[in-house]
């Protein structure tokens, strides 16, 4: 499902019922783990995690108006899907987190480029998320974004 509400309080509100309590878990754990200069947000129209234009005026590249992403969830038909760019972007950080998933969930690790899919949503990995999130600061997001960039 992809949120057509404009505010943090109506996508956790409008969450499909069965999905509900996991979905409000892992953005608890989200908000509670974010380094200085990461705020939720709304993030093309989803639940994201963002570095704000305050920060970082010239927002994403993509489309400017929008502020530079980093994180975001979103409750889909099947699964709640969690995307979290650094991993697609520095490729320690992806072993390191494929090295750990193992040691905090008996699911095998389904995941694209940088969307991780949750379907059995009892053994969505809190802790690790939470780790997750605190292992880049918003510095170092931006720089490693304007490297990227530049090439």
């Amino acid at each position: 499902m992809k949120a057509s509400e404009h505010t943090i309080e109506a996508i956790l509100t409008h969450t499909p019922a069965a999905q509900a309590a996991a979905f409000k878990q892992l953005h608890q754990t989200i908000v509670s783990n974010l380094p200085k200069g990461f705020e939720p947000g709304i993030s093309y129209g989803a639940l994201g995690y963002v570095i704000p234009h305050s920060l970082y005026p010239a927002g994403y590249h993509c489309k400017p108006s929008e502020p530079l992403p980093f994180a975001s969830i979103a409750a889909q038909k099947n699964s709640i899907n969690f995307y979290h760019m650094g991993i697609y972007a520095k490729p320690t950080l992806l072993e390191w987190f494929v090295a750990e998933y193992p040691k905090h969930s008996k699911q095998k690790l389904d995941m694209g480029k940088s969307c991780i899919r949750f379907k059995k949503l009892d053994d969505i990995p809190y802790a690790l998320i939470g780790e997750l999130m605190q292992k880049m600061s918003a510095k170092e997001w931006i720089s490693l974004y304007e490297e990227t960039l530049k090439k």
